[in-house]
């Protein structure tokens, strides 16, 4: 499995395994999967102490994995976790 992710001026792409690995999926049907809205994705840019990085959040079913990657593309975490419903509020 790769340990980087490809960075290009407007966008990211991570090898399909690194994504079915996580949402324990069959590596060719990540691409589809996508494309249909089934994996949903979201890129925050890192400000401060944390520039140069960005955290990359797919989604999938109950179940999210996040990225943080460095600017050349190297994966420093990853992580799989059941994300908070929006509707849930930090006390």
């Amino acid at each position: 499995m790769s340990s980087t992710v490809t960075v290009t001026p407007d966008s990211f792409v991570v090898d399909a395994e690194i994504l079915a690995e996580a949402f324990a999926l069959d590596p060719g049907t990540v691409r589809s999967r996508m494309a249909v809205g089934e994996i949903t994705s979201r890129c925050e840019t890192g400000i401060e102490e944390d520039s140069g990085r960005f955290r990359l959040t797919f989604y999938h079913g109950s179940w999210a994995l996040r990225l943080t990657v460095e600017v050349e593309g190297r994966i420093l975490s990853r992580s799989t976790f059941l994300p908070r419903s929006p509707h849930q509020r930090r006390v």
